[in-house]
């Protein structure tokens, strides 16, 4: 897949995500009963910086997990296979708290609504919160952001690619062309949401 522009370097990533923690401590009135979780894989780093950036501004370390929202996607069918993890899920401790769930990109919605779902299939929080560092528009549900890093419109066939230090070597978010699933790229934008 072609690359056309780097929307974000390291430096714009790090500013958007150090306001994304302010709005985040602002909104809620400080850091009780916040609870981060990164949608996996890329979200969990973004989830683990924002939790790294409100200890800095607040002095308190809010807890942040992480989540394979794998198995409550609507369209596996059109998945690569995954390995079923065995034995017991991991249970995230989310009732009673106002869950901030991170994500790199949001796009259709789908992948919120997974998330929402396998939250909920863990307790009751208080509330549900989106932070998303890049919001491209061309929902199919009714799913918004409460806290964007970068507004990016796009057309269908453009894609964004955020990459991350520790999976991809670099941090940067990139607008590239023609979006292709592959078994190899995996996270591409052609089945995110």
């Amino acid at each position: 897949m072609e690359c056309k522009a780097q929307l974000m370097d390291e430096a714009a990533m790090r500013r958007a995500l150090m306001r994304i923690a302010h709005e985040i401590t602002e909104k809620n009135r400080g850091t009780r009963d916040l609870l981060l979780v990164g949608i996996e894989r890329r979200g969990a780093d973004l989830a683990q910086r924002i939790c790294d950036n409100i200890e800095m501004i607040e002095g308190v370390r809010v807890p942040c997990e992480s989540i394979d929202i794998h198995a409550y996607r609507d369209d596996l069918d059109n998945l690569p296979p995954r390995p079923i993890p065995s034995g017991e899920t991991r249970r995230i401790p989310v009732s009673g708290k106002k869950v901030i769930l991170v994500d790199d990109v949001l796009y259709t919605g789908r992948t919120v609504r997974a998330a929402i779902e396998a939250v909920f299939s863990m307790g009751r929080p208080s509330a549900i919160q989106l932070a998303i560092l890049v919001d491209r528009g061309h929902r199919e549900l009714p799913i918004r952001a409460d806290y964007v890093g970068k507004n990016v419109p796009t057309s269908r066939a453009e894609s964004i690619d955020v990459r991350i230090a520790r999976i991809d070597g670099e941090n940067a978010v990139v607008l590239c062309g023609t979006q292709r699933l592959t078994a190899d790229n995996p996270h591409n934008e052609s089945y995110r949401g």
